[in-house]
């Protein structure tokens, strides 16, 4: 079979919608309100597809939603009529997933037969609550907030919907689109001393001679930095693999990503610890900039006595902090989210505070309930 042109996956699946499962849905439930979209995980719905995507879980897919009650009277056979009827290939791509020995992943490939289809009928209270253990479409709690990954808000958030008969996507989506305002400031402050934890130990660790582990340090600070931006530029950072090409979408990349290159290149402490400086610094501006604090004088300084350069990051968790209004969010330990506090270092050398991200994860909503707006 000759490759296709690429064509972009989201672009592929909007088409796949209203050139083929369209006419079939409105041919077998005339008039039967539904929405559509592409949305969860997949490369394509952040928009980072390349043709190299192909190879596995990519191709013309989406999500068909239907009220619970029509997913219950129809959905079975909506979804036989589209693996019989839907053409083997769209825009030169195969509609059959094939299975692999990789449980649930498939691949497309083509087929004299039904198609096994990646054409999801669901309900949007369902789906959502699979990806998120929430249903956006009622109130979003403080623990919803706090217990569900970055990557997981941005598969929900990104994406597209192509149609909203049901009216309760767009809105959805709405609720999630960012944190609620004071949530923002206290996962803010929670980076910043996340940072603060850390930014001393590249000299410590280089000053007894362990340039490896001074190595590790700063390329987890490098990594700080870049979640730290995306959240200051309300985009939910993505997990690694897409990290970095997130990182470039936002303002403060030109100038940071030389900078974090030559810290992540450097050979020994001294000069990561130099090039760290100078992106703290750079990332501490950018702070001032957006007016979420009273300004915090963005120029590194001693580590105490140590001869150690440091930004003393805390400065800037602590402004944040005092203009969070909400007594819930500001009763919170600063450990963060769980993509923050899973491995914080205050979190792994201090009992009561792991006890405390526990509860927080497990605490019934009406213990910690905050507006979605």
């Amino acid at each position: 079979m000759t490759t296709p042109s690429f064509i972009p996956g989201l672009e592929l699946s909007r088409r796949f919608y209203l050139e083929a499962v369209r006419p079939l849905l409105d041919e077998a439930v005339p008039g039967m309100p539904h929405s559509a979209a592409r949305l969860g995980s997949g490369s394509e719905v952040l928009g980072f597809d390349t043709p190299r995507s192909a190879d596995h879980e990519w191709g013309p897919r989406l999500q068909v939603f239907l009220l619970p009650q029509d997913v219950t009277r129809h959905g079975t056979r909506i979804t036989e009529l589209l693996s019989e009827r839907l053409p083997k290939t769209f825009s030169g791509y195969p509609t059959h997933f094939a299975a692999t020995n990789e449980s649930g992943i498939g691949v497309m490939r083509t087929t004299d037969g039904p198609v096994h289809h990646r054409v999801e009928v669901t309900d949007p209270s369902a789906w959502f609550t699979t990806q998120l253990g929430f249903d956006p479409g009622e109130d979003i709690t403080l623990t919803d907030w706090l217990a569900t990954p970055t990557q997981r808000l941005a598969e929900v958030t990104a994406g597209a919907v192509f149609h909203d008969g049901l009216g309760h996507l767009v809105p959805a989506r709405a609720a999630l689109d960012w944190y609620p305002h004071d949530l923002w400031l206290y996962l803010l402050a929670c980076h910043w001393q996340r940072i603060s934890q850390e930014e001393a130990l590249v000299g410590r660790c280089g000053e007894v001679g362990d340039e490896l582990g001074s190595a590790v340090v700063a390329a987890r600070l490098v990594r700080d930095l870049m979640r730290l931006c995306l959240l200051m530029d309300r985009r939910y950072p993505p997990y690694s693999k897409w990290t970095g090409s997130a990182f470039a979408r936002t303002p403060q990349a030109p100038a940071l990503t030389p900078v974090l290159t030559a810290t992540l290149a450097a050979t020994d402490w001294h000069t990561r610890e130099h090039h760290l400086a100078r992106a703290y610094e750079t990332v501490a501006a950018a702070h001032n900039q957006l007016g979420l604090s009273d300004p915090v004088d963005p120029t590194t300084r001693p580590y105490h006595d140590r001869p150690f350069q440091v930004l003393h990051a805390e400065r800037f968790a602590a402004a944040l902090t005092t203009r969070i209004t909400d007594p819930a969010t500001r009763a919170l330990p600063t450990i963060g989210a769980v993509d923050q506090f899973i491995d914080s270092t205050d979190v792994l050398s201090r009992p009561d505070l792991t006890r405390a991200a526990t509860r927080a994860m497990i605490s019934p909503p009406s213990e910690n309930s905050a507006s979605s707006q």
